[in-house]
């Protein structure tokens, strides 16, 4: 089943316009979930909203949204005046600048989306747009409003269609001489830094995202094997204290020493630049509907 857009609406490139929708580039379907039962009866529990002053329950007919304009002062906020609101981006995004993306800081960068033609009446004037920003290397700028919210994004091709990136507004975003100010000027010894290099050098890898493993789902659906069997729950390994360094300068060279012992036997490149334990390996985690 294809996935559901997250939004539909215009992409405008001046007096260009085509039909677009926006699909969601991370899914969690395949995450472990827990759902919150009751101890003593097993069964699954629900959320209710309770009135803060009497503590009874009420009724869905009677929620209603409040804005507090002043100490305990509410302005009252029905659901459809709010999905009411409209602004021009709301239904349309106006490319309006045009960027190169790697002028972005990363800590401006938000969530991805795809972002493909809603219709086959957009194709050609899609493409068009894509392919002209191919042609320059530039991504492009615009607001959505998405999940109530405008935000500005970044727009750029990518391969038959386009990724679309939301943007923190600057500020939201902790600038990093505020967390950074503190850390002291070191001057760093050129012959350790050659060390380092030569180790970064040892352990360059081609990206793969294919073979990350996510550990601590792994060791959750163990426990969660152990409990279905009427087994204890499996001891967790602690992890090695690091020992402190007392001379980086022989540290560094132990490294590049040790890592020079590990390239003399083969091992499959993987993204950690590590090998693979046996249990990692595609297939032998058992699949989740089993847990």
């Amino acid at each position: 089943m294809a996935p559901r857009p997250a939004w539909k609406g215009y992409l405008k490139l001046s007096l260009v316009t085509c039909a677009v929708e926006l699909t969601n580039v991370v899914t969690h379907s395949e995450k472990i979930s827990f759902r919150v039962l009751n101890r003593k009866t097993g069964n699954t529990v629900k959320r209710i909203y309770v009135d803060a002053e009497t503590g009874k329950p009420i009724a869905d007919g009677d929620e209603i949204k409040g804005y507090e304009v002043d100490d305990g002062e509410f302005v009252h906020i029905e659901e459809d005046e709010i999905e009411a609101v409209k602004i021009e981006s709301s239904n349309m995004m106006s490319l309006d600048g045009f960027v190169d993306k790697s002028s972005i800081q990363q800590i401006y960068l938000d969530t991805p989306y795809y972002l493909a033609p809603a219709d086959k009446v957009s194709e050609d004037a899609f493409a068009v747009i894509r392919d002209a920003m191919n042609a320059k290397k530039k991504a492009g700028l615009a607001r959505i409003v998405l999940y109530r919210r405008e935000r500005p994004v970044v727009i750029e091709p990518l391969g038959k269609g386009m990724v679309l990136t939301t943007l923190r507004y600057d500020s939201s975003v902790r600038q990093p001489d505020t967390v950074f100010d503190g850390i002291k000027q070191v001057k760093t010894d050129k012959e350790m830094i050659d060390l380092a290099e030569h180790i970064i050098d040892k352990k360059a890898a081609k990206f793969d995202p294919s073979g990350f493993d996510d550990k601590y789902e792994e060791a959750l659906l163990e426990l969660i094997r152990a409990r279905k069997a009427g087994r204890k729950a499996p001891k967790a390994k602690a992890a090695s204290k690091p020992s402190n360094v007392v001379n980086l300068f022989d540290a560094l060279k132990k490294s590049l020493a040790d890592d020079g012992a590990q390239d003399e036997a083969p091992a499959k490149t993987v993204p950690s630049s590590k090998a693979k334990p046996a249990s990692s390996k595609r297939g032998a985690t058992p699949k989740r509907k089993s847990a």
